[in-house]
């Protein structure tokens, strides 16, 4: 394959590997042999990454790249990768970049012209939403609600009209206060919270979010690796559609305003979803009262 634009074909390749969530088996062929092959492994926790290592049967130079040193390291990988040394990224366990470090190092190996390969496998977000049974046409992958109860808050009021199914990560150890958190501020939603996915004791829990919440409340203690799905808000109700915003949007293409501005404003005023402002601005645009372009 010929090498990125401007990089000589003795460039190294910096290749992105998902490893396991939890069973080893689902560690692909592709995966392992790019394991033995490259030069280097960047691992998010090498101790996870060396014993998966052992089990397969051979070592590798490794090189921690996590949270705390990813712009330190990162400069210093770039330079190996114009040295012609092979990396492999790895996280701890799945997919490098999906909730886990790797952002910084990607761009900056793309802005510099290395070949950036996928190696693709295992993902706890996915591996959680193919069997939620949830609408999986829109999704967001939020990762780890902050820690402390006024952002957590905060992040979901953010969330309320989101329509798309959302998935989440959180410690046992706050999973209850994340559930009464989600459902008093988005509504007592349909959920799914899987534990320890692909391991031998993986658990699945269905039901509202209330339901979630009181199984869980009525254990013991709850331990593991926790990925929760929960359903997006409906779909906004257009025969709800506030008058005073209709009002507004005509009197704002009226006087001139491009649609993008007349979303924004409408969308902060009014509380609304600002998909539902842009179609009723379309809407109104058409009927004459305004101008139909600008907008995203």
């Amino acid at each position: 394959m010929a090498p990125e634009a401007g990089r000589s074909a003795s460039a190294g390749t910096l290749y992105v590997v998902a490893t396991p969530i939890g069973n080893p088996e689902d560690l692909s062929p592709r995966a392992e042999r790019t394991l033995r092959d490259v030069d280097l492994i960047a691992a998010e926790d090498t101790r996870t990454t060396g014993r998966l290592l052992a089990r397969l049967g051979f070592g590798k130079p490794l090189l921690s790249f996590h949270d705390h040193n990813e712009a330190q390291r990162t400069a210093g990988i770039l330079r190996r990768l114009g040295d012609g040394i092979n990396v492999a990224l790895v996280s701890e366990a799945g997919t490098p970049l999906v909730s886990d470090p790797g952002f910084r190092l990607v761009r900056a190996a793309a802005a510099a012209g290395f070949r950036i390969a996928a190696v693709p496998g295992p993902s706890a977000a996915i591996a959680a939403l193919s069997i939620a049974g949830l609408p999986t046409d829109r999704f967001l992958v939020l990762g780890f609600l902050p820690r402390r109860a006024a952002r957590r808050r905060a992040a979901l009021e953010e969330l309320r009209r989101e329509t798309a199914t959302q998935v989440f990560f959180e410690a046992p150890h706050r999973i209850l206060a994340a559930l009464a958190d989600l459902q008093e501020i988005l509504g007592d939603r349909r959920a799914v919270l899987a534990r320890n996915l692909t391991k031998e004791h993986e658990t699945v829990l269905r039901g509202s979010l209330s339901e979630l919440h009181a199984a869980l409340a009525g254990l013991d203690f709850v331990a593991g690796e926790i990925t929760l799905v929960v359903a997006g808000a409906e779909a906004a109700d257009e025969e709800a559609w506030p008058e005073a915003a209709e009002r507004a949007v005509e009197r704002l293409l009226a006087e001139g305003l491009a649609p993008s501005r007349v979303q924004a404003i409408v969308t902060h005023v009014f509380a609304l979803d600002r998909r539902q402002v842009y179609r009723r601005i379309l809407q109104v645009a058409r009927e004459g009262t305004g101008p139909a372009d600008g907008g995203d």
